[in-house]
């Protein structure tokens, strides 16, 4: 296929060292689908790799989420056919075609778009995670979330909400105030502000039950302080940095907090754990509970002007890639 090139690294580094290399598809093997790409998810995830926070073998291909057609199937396989819509996660999804495990993708209802499913998959799965397997969320509570207007945030805001919790928003601007205003979100609160002192002044003085805290660094002390006794905080990204290491005295001296740094594929690592998340997650989707906010959409070959933007924090909503 003389058009198929995927974007790769071959070094570590900022957005200019992503490059374009053609690159011929795999051909399935037993129990794999081979995939014509037509929409990307960008993550954050892919700047750790990129930047080299999390070490890969290099030379690496990025990319965690991805939707398209199926164009061959291997033998063994029952699940999908040759044209099939199909969303997945796996890694080395810059590129124009994908060959996986079949079991690991998921066949696209109606009424779902290909852009819809990749712009969702991973972060929705993620706000999953979150709402329902590391800690039920429950009606009456009030949650902290940071970067609400953001790839995981636009989904965690209206689900959470959709399940009675109160959300507190934080966030840097007035138009993503905004945004996560319409997303359900009961007060906003800018990060230039004293952000536990208003969270304190909100509910009366109580403080929240859980924070989800995608910030990292610059975010942690100010999670921590917004908690009641007992409360959650968990810290699922590192947008500013990596959170400085914390002692557990400090979680008891604080009131009993729990403190935890979950990884999605620690909850998806079984097929039937991926079953359950991702029907989850379309369920949500074709209720309406949650939609997809595609912010914004960058050719796959500029792929270094997307991260240039996610980690400029330009972005809003999820960010496509497309081939």
């Amino acid at each position: 296929m003389s058009d198929a090139y995927c974007i790769q690294i071959n070094e570590t580094g900022g957005p200019d060292i992503l490059t374009k290399v053609p690159v011929e598809p795999r051909e399935p093997g037993p129990g794999e689908a081979l995939i014509r790409q037509s929409a990307i998810g960008l993550n954050f995830i892919d700047t750790y790799f990129r930047t080299g926070l999390y070490p890969a073998k290099l030379p690496f291909t990025p990319g965690q989420e991805a939707a398209g057609t199926v164009s061959a199937i291997g033998e063994g396989v029952k699940n999908l056919n040759v044209g099939d819509r199909v969303a997945y996660l796996g890694s080395g999804t810059y590129a124009t075609h994908f060959t996986g495990p079949a079991a690991r993708m998921i066949k696209l209802p109606d009424g779902i778009s290909e852009e819809d499913a990749a712009a969702t998959l991973l972060k929705g799965l993620t706000a999953w995670m979150l709402l329902f397997e590391i800690r039920r969320a429950s009606p009456g509570e009030t949650a902290l979330v940071w970067a609400p207007s953001g790839g995981v945030g636009s989904l965690l805001v209206p689900w959470a909400t959709s399940m009675g919790v109160r959300v507190l928003a934080v966030t840097s601007t007035e138009e993503k105030a905004e945004l996560a205003r319409k997303a359900g979100a009961d007060q906003v609160i800018f990060s230039h502000e004293d952000v536990a002192g208003r969270v304190r002044a909100l509910t009366g003085g109580k403080g929240v039950d859980v924070s989800y805290d995608s910030v990292g660094k610059s975010s942690a002390k100010a999670s921590l302080d917004s908690l009641k006794p007992r409360g959650w905080w968990m810290t699922y990204g590192n947008a500013s940095g990596a959170v400085e290491p914390l002692s557990p005295g400090e979680l008891n001296r604080r009131g009993s907090l729990v403190m935890t740094r979950p990884g999605l594929y620690h909850f998806i690592a079984q097929d039937e754990d991926w079953r359950r998340g991702s029907a989850a997650l379309l369920g949500a989707l074709k209720t309406g509970t949650i939609k997809a906010q595609v912010g914004q959409t960058f050719p796959l070959d500029k792929a270094a002007d997307a991260h240039r933007a996610l980690e400029g924090r330009q972005t809003t909503g999820s960010t496509l890639l497309t081939p």
